[in-house]
């Protein structure tokens, strides 16, 4: 699908259904002090879309696997690994069993604040983008450890030489995709190099990559 063509069916979500289910990923490991705490304001979120939650739990040992059996209900689904395979696997197992047309990441730790989502959805129910990346560097923002923010700010600037982009935060968790970009692409990375991965194969297609300010 065009970038043309998908703006254009995103458009009509503005003015009809188009958009009816968000699927939200949300890899886990090792965060039992924090995931029920993440669910609940997962359910507190008032959103204008249904949404599925599909929890990977990628082979905790700390319990974080008894918090998501209690967790667990119609709208949150837990699937599990038997050992620990890294964020992308746990995101590339949330992507075989998504049943929403758009797509979002969410960490499991408490970084990122689901208060957020409207701001990442508002693009895309307008028809402005078919791709949305929270970033942390365009708005109110917690100070970040020296090396993280030299990092991000780093690996953002080399994909913006690579793909003539102007991201400002590549490595922002979240990441909210119309389907319909993701169908064809195969995440191969296992662990965090699956944000420059699917970063650069999207826009290797041609879509441009919207940003909005996260708290």
């Amino acid at each position: 699908m065009s970038e043309t063509q998908g703006t254009e069916g995103a458009g009509h979500a503005a003015s009809g259904p188009e958009y009816q289910l968000l699927s939200v990923i949300v890899p886990v490991f090792n965060e039992r002090a924090t995931v029920a705490e993440v669910i609940r304001r997962i359910r507190a979120v008032d959103l204008p879309i249904d949404i599925e939650v599909i929890v990977v739990d990628d082979g905790s040992s700390d319990g974080s696997d008894k918090v998501l059996t209690a967790l667990g209900d119609s709208t949150v689904r837990v699937i599990n690994h038997e050992v620990n395979r890294g964020k992308g696997a746990a995101v590339r197992s949330g992507l075989e069993v998504v049943r929403g047309d758009l797509v979002l990441i969410q960490d499991a730790d408490l970084e990122y604040d689901p208060a957020d989502w409207n701001r990442l959805l508002d693009p895309i129910l307008k028809g402005k983008a078919q791709v949305v990346y929270g970033s942390r560097f365009t708005g109110e923002r917690k100070n970040m450890l020296p090396l993280h923010w030299i990092g991000n700010r780093f690996l953002s600037l080399v994909t913006n030489v690579l793909y003539a982009s102007t991201l400002s935060d590549m490595e922002t968790c979240y990441k909210l995709f119309d389907r319909a970009v993701l169908e064809g692409i195969t995440v191969e990375s296992d662990r965090f190099d699956f944000e420059p991965e699917i970063t650069a194969k999207v826009m290797r297609r041609g879509h441009r990559i919207y940003e909005v300010p996260i708290s």
